[in-house]
């Protein structure tokens, strides 16, 4: 290949390695000629770039070709839309469900974390459906799911235990989709864009989400629950133009694209619970997602108690949090993978701490907006360079399974993490919600940090090939 050295049969065996120091077979027969970057030891996954690795660039798939991906695309922007509007509006219609049911933080947190039970039954049964339903099934059930669920919320029983109920049930919808849906995305051919664009629809139902409910609740004079009417009806679109999109998108079809029972099984889960890689970026996923649903979920209530604003001024400033979120991920989503994602996503965190701070040490509402929206962001393109970082480190026939299970995993942090916050916001008050942000950046700096491929541009590619490991973290920048 252009560019590229390569050893041949009659060069001595010691000089017969490829770029990362392994030797090369000498099984290969006079004349043969192997490429020093792309040639592997006997047992090690083929790269993504090479035949046969399933994810050859020829074979991969665009958003527009076949035709049908064109839809497939819309329809998988729609649903992250829909998930942005159910995940935001929620902190903003918390200060009307408290005094509306007569509850504590502690209570109403409830909302937050019943939802990860949902995403952990998403994450065991969503290559069950693949198999035996495939992608059409995942299009379906999901919004299926969230339907009955914004039913249930929009009759306001008159016991506040039913609305954690209905929750995790729309908490097992969003399993099925947001971790579907990833893995479909970053199969595709230029994955970084696609998925900034994806989950810039998320974060532009984060925008219009708390908006309308603020809104219809301040403005307009609704009860908070007449919101969940707009949800249903945005419900239904989604299950008909979700199923139409995939109705061919069989398990048959599933299994033939990924040429499952051709002598190749479905990756076990023990296959992929092995490997290191999945549970850092799940790890670094669940402590992401919570910071963005804790800061998208609390900030009414910090700006209302703590800075003293007016109930819609807050609504306000959440919405321009959602917004700072959207726009980043569709602009910075362009930048990361020209910078590289361990590089870019390590210089947005720490941008992200000093906004934190900034934000938590000056009371005032000016400096509160200014650092909200630039923190969302610069929070934005976080999520999907995690999902891209993880195609490039696996084998591709791995993708779709760590994909799902990573993206479910870190969508459980949307429950757990607001939900410790109310916790401690019950005794010690709302403005616990800074250093607990700030901990939480911290951490997945750290989780970040520690994957294999260094800050070069290139790395994770380069660590792949090396068999580079978790905490070898400069290997890749040389």
């Amino acid at each position: 290949m252009s560019g590229s050295q390569s050893a041949t049969w009659w060069q001595k065996p010691e000089d017969q390695r490829v770029a990362n120091g392994n030797k090369i077979s000498s099984d290969l027969g006079p004349g043969a000629e192997v490429n020093e970057e792309t040639a592997l030891l006997p047992g090690t996954p083929p790269r993504e770039d090479e035949p046969g690795s399933g994810s050859d660039h020829d074979e991969q798939e665009s958003w527009n070709e076949p035709r049908i991906n064109a839809y497939r695309f819309a329809s998988v922007i729609f649903t992250l839309f829909n998930l942005g509007l159910n995940d935001a509006c929620i902190g903003a219609l918390i200060p009307y469900i408290q005094p509306y049911y007569d509850i504590n933080y502690t209570v109403v947190s409830t909302l937050f974390v019943v939802p990860f039970l949902g995403y952990l039954v998403a994450a065991l049964a969503n290559s069950w459906i693949h198999l035996n339903i495939g992608q059409r099934g995942i299009a379906f059930c999901g919004p299926v799911c969230r339907l009955i669920s914004f039913i249930a919320m929009a009759s306001h029983p008159k016991q506040f235990t039913y609305l954690p109920i209905a929750m995790a049930l729309t908490g097992l919808g969003n399993g099925f989709n947001d971790s579907a849906w990833n893995a479909w995305v970053g199969n595709l051919r230029n994955q970084n864009e696609l998925l900034g664009l994806i989950h810039g629809a998320y974060g532009l139902g984060g925008i219009v989400g708390p908006l309308i409910a603020s809104a219809m609740v301040t403005k307009l004079g609704y009860q908070w629950y007449e919101y969940f009417y707009v949800m249903i009806g945005v419900s239904v679109l989604e299950i008909v133009w979700n199923t139409a999109s995939f109705w061919t998108a069989t398990a048959a079809e599933y299994r033939r694209r990924h040429k499952f029972g051709e002598g190749k099984e479905p990756t076990s889960t023990r296959e992929i619970l092995s490997s290191p890689v999945p549970w850092i970026v799940s790890a670094f996923l669940f402590g992401y997602v919570g910071i963005e649903v804790c800061l998208g979920g609390w900030i009414p209530s910090f700006m209302i108690e703590v800075r003293h604003s007016d109930k819609f001024l807050a609504g306000v400033v959440v919405t321009l949090f959602w917004a700072g979120l959207t726009l980043g991920r569709v602009v910075l989503g362009f930048a990361t993978g020209r910078i590289g994602e361990k590089l870019a996503i390590v210089i947005y965190l720490s941008i992200c701490v000093v906004l934190e701070i900034l934000y938590w040490a000056i009371p005032s509402l000016e400096v509160a907006i200014v650092c909200v929206i630039f923190m969302g962001f610069f929070l934005g393109p976080l999520f999907p360079a995690a999902i891209v970082t993880m195609t490039k480190l696996l084998p591709a026939d791995q993708h779709v399974a760590t994909i799902g299970l990573s993206a479910a995993i870190g969508g459980g942090g949307a429950a757990v993490f607001p939900f410790l916050v109310g916790l401690i916001a019950e005794d010690v008050g709302v403005q616990v919600l800074q250093p607990f942000v700030l901990v939480l950046m911290g951490i997945i700096m750290v989780l970040w940090i520690v994957l294999p491929g260094g800050f070069r541009k290139g790395g994770l590619e380069q660590a792949r090939r090396e068999g580079l490991r978790i905490g070898d973290v400069f290997r890749g920048s040389t």
